[in-house]
């Protein structure tokens, strides 16, 4: 035993056996009175020395609170054997693990668990194979899949934080097969990561192939088929029997997914209990609930409770039995641009209401500097707008939410002039407000839209303008043209004909004063946040430079195809 701060004592590489006899090694905080405790586990990917203490304190911290606090290395990583996978061996060594942890010396028989981001899918991937033990969770920044809103959005790949975790993952695999070499070259590759961004094809990165095997299945399987359903969150809400806090931010990559979760289990999980102790978060952070830059600006009042005090007010409530007031309201916010936490009946809020911005102009929409309009009232006959896509010169996404470093990918709030200054991007703004009003919702666009190429991107991102004419990003989606019908099935798209387009930007919760206006951004590509789409029609991960083309897009908005944009407001 060790000793260390707050009367905790630790033992380092517990051995768990899972069911295949595979070992396991876990750290054990104990608080050093003695007694049984609940035991709070943390399954991770990033190293159990860590703990993920990037994002929350210490686990000396947490056992401070009474807690028995177990962090283990998942299988393959670290000082954990077997063979790592992705997601796929977390059900059956999520449920062995739980079991494991709530009959240790000082357990009191009941486990909740922590964690943000793989750490979270353990959590829900643990929760969906409902061991007995397991009485509460704490998903963080994590998704309701694997395929569509992690490796994938809307068909499209989610490039640089698909390539760059790869190669995180790779480095870290090197280093516990014992090759130096690689782990170095691996390394090297992560911390310059942009620059492989736009290996082609990117399927053959050499890289991957040996420490990150998974990247090439992740390429191999682009929908939504049998390799992805088995580890499919949201198609298994009605096996969970446990109480959820779900911790989102504004601009985290899982945002959508973590309110899915949410909304799932509400309405779907496997008992009464379990449906109405559902709690959903949402703050002004990024990925590992760090604060954006303007967030941060506000000062710690302004931000209120973080991570750790979330965590501690909803384990002693679902673990202790004591009445923290975490769950008086089903959802807790704080908007963009406000500094107060909000308290909402559900998500939408019930009082928020549905409104339309129809896109509208006279032809010639590029750039900021185009003719191009949000209007409430619905086009009449209108000329189209048109702009080209080429994917060699990929329009670029500055802010954003992806994950998971700023300096690797684009993250936050962002001034969007440099992209809003492009002919290849089409600008439509609304008059200003009248008055203040939250936008506080899902918001979607429905695009009429034609290409003259075999498949294509369609782009859009819902932005904020102050009254001095600075645009800022709020939320943005993708949709890959030949999975326009299903993320199941590609269908090809005819060159030149209409299609309906359904871009899905996720939930938007924002304090838009008076005098501001709504923008919303349409190109082709926010690289390198997703893959551009070669145009070719075929998979854009086999594609090389030979097989690009040059796109020539065409929004329709008219009486017959009113393309608009749908947010929900609370007045």
């Amino acid at each position: 035993m060790q000793a260390l701060p707050y009367d905790v004592t630790l033992e380092r590489d517990v051995v768990a056996r899972m069911r295949d006899d595979v070992e396991l090694r876990s750290d054990v905080y104990r608080p050093s009175g003695g007694g049984r405790h609940p035991v709070l586990l943390m399954r991770t990917s990033y190293g159990k020395e860590r703990a993920q203490t990037n994002a929350y304190a210490h686990p000396t911290w947490f056992a401070s609170k009474g807690y028995l606090v177990v962090v283990q290395d998942i299988r393959g990583r670290f000082a954990s054997g077997g063979t790592f996978q992705p997601f796929m061996q977390e059900l059956e060594d999520g449920f062995d693990s739980v079991e494991w942890a709530a009959a240790l010396p000082g357990s009191d028989g009941v486990v909740g668990m922590y964690g943000l981001s793989y750490p979270g899918a353990t959590q829900l991937l643990a929760a969906a194979s409902a061991p007995p033990a397991l009485r509460s969770i704490s998903p963080a920044f994590t998704a309701s899949q694997y395929f569509d809103g992690w490796t994938y959005r809307g068909g499209a790949l989610e490039l640089a934080f698909a390539v760059w975790w790869a190669l995180l993952l790779g480095e870290t695999g090197a280093r516990h097969a014992g090759d130096a070499a690689a782990a170095h070259a691996l390394n090297h590759a992560f911390a310059n990561a942009p620059a492989h961004y736009d290996h082609m094809p990117l399927v053959a990165h050499p890289l991957m192939a040996r420490y990150a095997p998974f990247f090439r299945e992740w390429l191999e399987h682009p929908t939504a088929d049998d390799y992805w359903r088995p580890v499919a969150v949201d198609e298994q809400y009605a096996r969970f029997a446990t109480p959820a806090l779900h911790l989102a931010g504004w601009y985290d990559i899982f945002l959508p997914g973590g309110v899915k979760n949410f909304e799932g289990l509400r309405t779907q999980a496997a008992t009464p209990a379990a449906r109405e102790q559902q709690k959903l978060v949402i703050g002004p952070w990024h990925h590992l609930g760090l604060p954006t830059c303007r967030a941060r600006n506000r000062g710690h009042a302004a931000l209120g409770p973080n991570l750790d005090d979330w965590i501690v007010r909803w384990l002693d409530q679902t673990l202790k039995q004591q009445d923290t007031g975490v769950l008086d309201a089903p959802v807790s916010a704080m908007l963009l641009g406000s500094e107060r936490w909000e308290q909402f009946a559900s998500w939408p809020p019930p009082e928020a209401e549905q409104e339309t911005w129809h896109l509208r102009g006279a032809g010639r929409a590029n750039s900021v500097a185009g003719d191009g309009t949000l209007a409430e009232e619905a086009p009449g006959s209108e000329p189209p707008d048109v702009f080209t896509y080429d994917p060699l010169t990929a329009t670029p996404s500055i802010g954003g939410a992806s994950c998971c470093t700023p300096s690797l990918t684009p993250m936050g709030p962002a001034d969007q002039d440099a992209v809003e200054g492009l002919n290849d991007v089409l600008v439509y703004t609304s008059p200003p407000r009248e008055r203040d009003v939250v936008l506080a919702g899902p918001a979607t666009v429905e695009l009429f839209a034609a290409t003259s190429c075999a498949d294509t991107d369609f782009v859009a991102r819902l932005c904020v303008v102050d009254p001095a004419g600075r645009s800022t990003n709020l939320a943005e989606g993708i949709v890959r043209a030949s999975y326009r019908d299903s993320l199941v099935e590609r269908t090809p798209v005819e060159p030149g004909e209409v299609y309906r387009y359904t871009i899905e930007l996720g939930p938007v919760g924002a304090a838009i004063a008076a005098g501001n206006r709504l923008r919303l951004q349409v190109a082709s590509s926010a690289y390198p946040r997703w893959q551009p789409n070669p145009n070719s029609g075929g998979l854009a991960s086999l594609a090389t430079y030979l097989d690009c083309r040059v796109a020539t897009q065409t929004v329709i908005h008219d009486e017959v195809h009113p393309s608009r944009l749908t947010v929900y407001v609370m007045k």
